[in-house]
Protein backbone atom coordinates (compact mmCIF):
# COMPACT_ATOMS: atom_id res chain seq x y z
CA UNK A 1 0.00 0.00 0.00
CA UNK A 2 2.58 2.38 0.66
CA UNK A 3 4.16 1.92 -2.50
CA UNK A 4 1.05 2.55 -4.33
CA UNK A 5 1.02 5.92 -2.41
CA UNK A 6 4.69 6.69 -3.35
CA UNK A 7 3.88 5.98 -7.08
CA UNK A 8 0.75 7.98 -6.92
CA UNK A 9 2.19 11.09 -4.98
CA UNK A 10 5.16 11.01 -8.16
CA UNK A 11 2.77 10.92 -10.41
CA UNK A 12 0.70 13.51 -8.84
CA UNK A 13 3.43 15.91 -8.45
CA UNK A 14 4.58 15.27 -12.28
CA UNK A 15 1.40 16.48 -13.35
CA UNK A 16 1.04 19.42 -11.63
CA UNK A 17 4.25 20.68 -12.74
CA UNK A 18 3.64 24.14 -14.72
CA UNK A 19 3.53 23.70 -18.37
CA UNK A 20 6.33 25.95 -18.89
CA UNK A 21 8.17 22.71 -18.03
CA UNK A 22 7.65 21.28 -21.07
CA UNK A 23 8.57 24.23 -23.41
CA UNK A 24 12.21 24.16 -24.98
CA UNK A 25 12.83 27.47 -26.16
CA UNK A 26 15.02 26.33 -28.96
CA UNK A 27 14.81 26.67 -32.41
CA UNK A 28 16.66 25.61 -35.83
CA UNK A 29 16.66 27.59 -38.85
CA UNK A 30 18.17 26.11 -42.22
CA UNK A 31 19.67 28.80 -44.58
CA UNK A 32 20.04 26.71 -47.98
CA UNK A 33 21.92 27.97 -50.99
CA UNK A 34 19.78 26.18 -53.50
CA UNK A 35 22.21 25.37 -56.58
CA UNK A 36 19.10 24.18 -58.23
CA UNK A 37 16.77 27.46 -58.23
CA UNK A 38 19.73 29.97 -57.53
CA UNK A 39 17.74 30.91 -54.43
CA UNK A 40 18.89 31.38 -51.14
CA UNK A 41 15.97 29.50 -48.78
CA UNK A 42 15.35 30.15 -45.29
CA UNK A 43 13.44 27.59 -43.29
CA UNK A 44 12.66 28.02 -39.45
CA UNK A 45 11.45 25.67 -37.47
CA UNK A 46 10.22 25.83 -34.23
CA UNK A 47 8.63 23.41 -31.23
CA UNK A 48 4.97 23.86 -32.28
CA UNK A 49 4.41 23.93 -28.05
CA UNK A 50 6.44 27.00 -27.80
CA UNK A 51 4.78 28.73 -30.32
CA UNK A 52 1.34 27.57 -28.60
CA UNK A 53 2.55 29.65 -25.85
CA UNK A 54 4.21 32.41 -27.54
CA UNK A 55 1.55 32.91 -29.50
CA UNK A 56 -0.77 33.85 -26.49
CA UNK A 57 2.13 36.08 -25.00
CA UNK A 58 2.35 37.62 -28.28
CA UNK A 59 -0.84 38.18 -29.60
CA UNK A 60 -4.16 37.09 -27.53
CA UNK A 61 -4.47 34.92 -24.37
CA UNK A 62 -7.21 33.22 -26.42
CA UNK A 63 -4.46 32.57 -29.85
CA UNK A 64 -4.96 29.32 -31.50
CA UNK A 65 -2.03 28.41 -33.47
CA UNK A 66 -2.93 24.76 -34.43
CA UNK A 67 -6.60 25.86 -35.24
CA UNK A 68 -6.83 28.96 -36.38
CA UNK A 69 -5.07 30.79 -39.71
CA UNK A 70 -5.07 34.05 -38.49
CA UNK A 71 -2.90 33.10 -35.28
CA UNK A 72 -0.72 30.84 -37.78
CA UNK A 73 -0.21 33.87 -40.51
CA UNK A 74 0.50 36.41 -37.32
CA UNK A 75 3.14 34.07 -35.93
CA UNK A 76 4.96 33.29 -39.67
CA UNK A 77 5.02 37.29 -39.73
CA UNK A 78 6.36 38.07 -36.27
CA UNK A 79 9.32 35.20 -37.48
CA UNK A 80 9.70 37.16 -40.68
CA UNK A 81 9.96 40.66 -38.89
CA UNK A 82 12.33 39.23 -36.34
CA UNK A 83 15.21 37.55 -39.25
CA UNK A 84 17.27 39.43 -41.15
CA UNK A 85 19.99 38.67 -43.47
CA UNK A 86 22.81 40.15 -45.61
CA UNK A 87 26.19 39.66 -47.04
CA UNK A 88 28.92 40.88 -45.09
CA UNK A 89 29.67 43.79 -47.54
CA UNK A 90 25.76 44.25 -48.64
CA UNK A 91 22.35 45.51 -47.48
CA UNK A 92 19.74 43.24 -45.91
CA UNK A 93 18.51 40.94 -48.41
CA UNK A 94 14.55 41.03 -48.66
CA UNK A 95 13.24 37.85 -48.06
CA UNK A 96 9.98 36.72 -49.80
CA UNK A 97 7.27 34.99 -47.19
CA UNK A 98 6.89 31.43 -49.04
CA UNK A 99 4.56 30.13 -46.35
CA UNK A 100 4.33 28.31 -42.94
CA UNK A 101 2.99 25.08 -41.70
CA UNK A 102 2.19 22.56 -38.66
CA UNK A 103 4.12 19.27 -39.39
CA UNK A 104 3.66 16.61 -36.19
CA UNK A 105 5.48 18.61 -33.40
CA UNK A 106 6.78 21.83 -35.16
CA UNK A 107 5.89 24.88 -36.58
CA UNK A 108 7.72 25.96 -39.98
CA UNK A 109 7.78 29.41 -40.88
CA UNK A 110 9.55 29.62 -44.79
CA UNK A 111 11.30 32.23 -46.84
CA UNK A 112 13.18 33.02 -49.53
CA UNK A 113 14.89 35.58 -51.87
CA UNK A 114 17.48 34.88 -54.97
CA UNK A 115 20.97 34.22 -53.42
CA UNK A 116 23.53 37.08 -54.33
CA UNK A 117 26.41 36.15 -56.15
CA UNK A 118 29.76 35.99 -54.89
CA UNK A 119 29.52 36.30 -51.20
CA UNK A 120 32.18 36.15 -48.70
CA UNK A 121 30.32 35.76 -45.91
CA UNK A 122 27.15 36.96 -43.84
CA UNK A 123 25.50 38.84 -41.09
CA UNK A 124 22.14 37.54 -39.47
CA UNK A 125 19.88 38.56 -36.59
CA UNK A 126 17.36 36.15 -35.34
CA UNK A 127 15.24 37.30 -32.44
CA UNK A 128 12.46 35.34 -32.58
CA UNK A 129 10.96 34.09 -29.28
CA UNK A 130 13.92 35.80 -27.59
CA UNK A 131 11.84 38.95 -26.44
CA UNK A 132 9.48 37.28 -25.13
CA UNK A 133 12.07 34.85 -23.42
CA UNK A 134 15.46 35.24 -21.93
CA UNK A 135 16.48 31.81 -22.37
CA UNK A 136 15.36 30.78 -25.85
CA UNK A 137 18.05 29.90 -28.51
CA UNK A 138 17.89 30.43 -32.35
CA UNK A 139 20.64 27.94 -33.98
CA UNK A 140 21.34 28.97 -37.84
CA UNK A 141 22.65 26.38 -40.11
CA UNK A 142 24.02 27.78 -43.31
CA UNK A 143 24.32 24.96 -46.07
CA UNK A 144 25.07 24.90 -49.66
CA UNK A 145 28.00 27.39 -50.04
CA UNK A 146 30.99 26.07 -48.63
CA UNK A 147 31.23 24.16 -45.41
CA UNK A 148 28.28 23.87 -43.23
CA UNK A 149 28.35 26.90 -40.74
CA UNK A 150 26.75 27.29 -38.16
CA UNK A 151 25.50 30.50 -35.86
CA UNK A 152 23.65 30.13 -32.47
CA UNK A 153 21.88 33.30 -31.07
CA UNK A 154 21.86 33.14 -27.42
CA UNK A 155 22.51 35.23 -24.02
CA UNK A 156 22.68 38.54 -25.22
CA UNK A 157 24.16 37.50 -28.97
CA UNK A 158 22.15 39.79 -31.61
CA UNK A 159 24.12 40.09 -34.28
CA UNK A 160 26.53 37.49 -35.79
CA UNK A 161 28.44 36.60 -39.25
CA UNK A 162 30.16 33.73 -40.65
CA UNK A 163 32.61 33.52 -43.27
CA UNK A 164 32.69 30.96 -46.32
CA UNK A 165 35.65 29.54 -47.28
CA UNK A 166 34.88 29.98 -51.22
CA UNK A 167 37.56 27.91 -52.65
CA UNK A 168 35.42 25.11 -51.94
CA UNK A 169 32.16 25.96 -54.01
Amino acid sequence: MKRIVIIFLAVASLLTLPATAHQLRTAITKVLFNKNTGNLEVMHRFYLHDTEHAVQMLFDKKADIRNSANTRELFANYVSNRFAIKPLDGKELQLTPVGHEIERIYFWVYQEVKAPEDLQGLSMIHNALRDIWSDQVNTVNVEGIGDLRTATFEDGIELLSIEFNNSSN
